[in-house]
């Protein structure tokens, strides 16, 4: 959409989650939540704003070249951050999309909603609201009789009627630009909590006759921030839900959704299989026709070409599996380029690790690599060539096209006849 900023507030302390690690680098199916924060932003903003503070150097070292960093001296509040952004804005006569670095569930299609809602209705403001069963720890959504939003209360603030309310604040919002800096400046320091509230600036708005109004989420889950380790594990499980119905939805098949974890980011062709009790972890790429499973683990940087087969209690991490390749029973291969219509025995492992360097292992097409040998990289095997059963390829070695190496270590016996 044209003429939208984002800010997104990343500058908490997070201390319910008991760590080290800044909240919202915290992942949610592989993924850092702000990660999947910023991807949405960047669907519908032109420029984006992140404001740190608390391990603000962490923040930024992950952050990159396409969001404008601004730093919030003193955590005061959220209309403090806000305000620390103010400047950039000063030329600047859009809407500005508020959003948190800890909702990694929401949706563009409720935000793209909630900018359509502020643009019909002609808002200073407008708010994404949800309805939940129980709402406390949340800011209620306080409506006069005509419906009108009026305010939000905080819930150390709120009267007993007021604490009834299901209707919750999310901490998304979209302002215009000059209605948000002019109300910033009017909000004053809250007593109880000694913050900037940018709930006050509803109140502030409601009373200058300012149009203030409300998106409602269809999915109160899309606005659950993240604030414990228990509400980490819940949006992992919404969000992996989430990715197991697309891919689903694309042509793949997922024998048992309840075993099957998939990070974000990963790609499976159509008419690919994933078994029961698999883990596909981030930045891997499984093409058309594929067999997956069971109990496998496909770690990041792994590339399994069309009509590929890596099967059970198998593991492969950093390798490319070649067209039509098999790797069905017990194996590891890692830090490997495989070529087409290889067989990789029950058993077999790259010893990929020498203690300080991680070593590459190359199969040519064709390749038979017998049950239970030991590739101890960096090695290469070549087209069609053959390793017997239970052999070592020691470190080095470089098997030419059609040999045959037996034994440990493995030694070169002959030429296979027809290549």
């Amino acid at each position: 959409m044209e003429q939208v900023r984002t800010i997104v507030l990343a500058a908490g302390k997070g201390t319910r989650m008991r760590s080290d690690l800044p909240k919202v680098l915290h992942p949610v199916c592989g993924q850092p939540m702000v990660d999947h924060v910023l991807g949405m932003a960047r669907e519908i903003s032109s420029l984006i704003y992140v404001v740190v503070g608390h391990q603000a150097q962490k923040l930024c070292c992950h952050l990159d070249h396409r969001v404008k960093i601004v730093h919030q001296k003193k955590l005061l509040g959220t209309a403090d951050a806000i305000r620390a952004v103010v400047p950039e804005l000063k030329k600047y006569s859009g809407d500005v999309v508020i959003v948190c670095a800890d909702t990694p569930l929401l949706k563009k299609e409720s935000v793209k909603r909630l900018l359509t809602m502020h643009r019909k209705q002609r808002a200073a403001c407008t708010i994404l609201t949800a309805i939940v069963p129980d709402a406390a720890q949340y800011g209620r959504i306080v409506r006069d009789d005509k419906g009108q939003v009026v305010a939000i209360r905080e819930e150390k603030d709120a009267s007993p009627q007021e604490k009834d309310i299901q209707e919750i604040n999310t901490g998304v919002y979209c302002f215009r630009a000059k209605d948000l800096s002019l109300g910033l400046s009017r909000i004053a320091l809250n007593k109880k909590k000694k913050e900037y509230y940018l709930t006050d600036i509803i109140a502030i708005l409601k009373r200058d006759g300012k149009i203030v109004a409300a998106s409602r989420l269809s999915d109160a889950r899309e606005g659950l921030g993240i604030n414990t380790r228990k509400d980490l594990s819940a949006a992992d499980a919404i969000m992996r839900q989430r990715i197991l119905e697309k891919f689903m939805a694309d042509g793949v098949s997922i024998v048992d959704p309840s075993t099957t974890y998939i990070d974000a980011g990963a790609k499976i062709g159509r008419d690919s299989v994933i078994r029961p009790c698999t883990v596909i972890e981030k930045d891997v790429v499984i093409g058309k026709r594929c067999f997956i499973g069971p109990f496998c683990h496909v770690r990041p940087r792994t590339r399994i070409k069309d009509d590929a087969q890596v099967g059970n209690f198998a593991e492969i991490s950093r390798s490319t599996l070649g067209e039509k390749s098999l790797m069905k029973h017990f194996s590891f291969i890692g830090d490997a380029t495989i070529g087409k219509n290889v067989n990789i025995g029950a058993g077999v492992v790259t010893a990929n690790y020498d203690g300080k360097n991680k070593n590459k292992t190359t199969i040519a097409n064709g390749a038979f690599i017998g049950s239970d040998s030991i590739l101890v990289a960096p090695v290469s095997i070549g087209a069609s060539a053959l390793t017997g059963a239970g052999c070592v390829v020691t470190k080095g070695q470089r098997i030419l096209k059609g040999q045959v190496v037996v034994g440990v270590p493995g030694k070169i016996i002959k030429r296979k006849k027809a290549l």
